[in-house]
């Protein structure tokens, strides 16, 4: 538990810089005017996926370097990415979002474009397990996660306003924090004591 508290408190600074970073690129995209309402969507369909293929790269390089099992570390760079990417970037903030009455509406990737998220988590997966780099994609990941939240939020969530970015940071950071450091080192770490 302390080394999980401790990487949690490692990964805070960098997550609310992230989160920072992303409330002021929206509230520029606000100050474009309809272009960037019109683009959210898109802008989520491709973050989401990016976020599930880098923490597919962590979750299975960390797994693989203390257990060289090719087949177990795509199964669990697959799962945990996909399960815990859908956490952060979808059920969180629609959560999070309908809680603050921003009749956010539901809609699950992996349900709606399944080819791309499972060969999102498969290739990042495979990659994972070639290069074994755990630092720089974790940092890439939270990135990532930080954008298809916030991206989630703003295209499925019709009554949304530059007002409640102030709420959005923090929905954006809960919904990044827990569960990218769940992903990345927690989950796989589960399967290698069970060695």
């Amino acid at each position: 538990m302390a080394k999980i508290l401790k990487e949690l408190s490692e990964h805070i600074p960098f997550t609310l810089l992230a989160t920072a970073i992303g409330i002021i690129l929206a509230i520029a995209g606000f100050l474009t005017g309809d272009f960037f309402l019109q683009t959210t969507e898109t802008i989520f369909e491709i973050m989401h996926p990016a976020h599930v293929l880098f923490s597919a790269f962590v979750t299975s390089a960390l797994f693989y370097k203390y257990r060289k099992n090719f087949l177990l570390a795509i199964l669990i760079g697959i799962t945990g990415s996909i399960i815990i990417g859908t956490l952060s970037d979808v059920i969180l903030p629609y959560l999070e979002g309908n809680l603050l009455n921003l009749h956010t509406h539901l809609h699950l990737p992996i349900i709606e474009e399944p080819l791309i998220i499972l060969g999102a988590a498969l290739l990042g997966s495979i990659i994972g397990i070639g290069l074994k780099s755990t630092k720089t994609p974790h940092l890439i990941h939270v990135l990532l996660s930080v954008f298809a939240s916030l991206f989630y939020i703003l295209a499925y969530s019709p009554s949304f306003n530059l007002i409640w970015l102030i709420a959005v940071f923090f929905i954006v950071f809960i919904a990044v924090l827990v569960p990218c450091c769940l992903s990345d080192i927690i989950y796989p770490l589960l399967f290698i004591r069970k060695k």
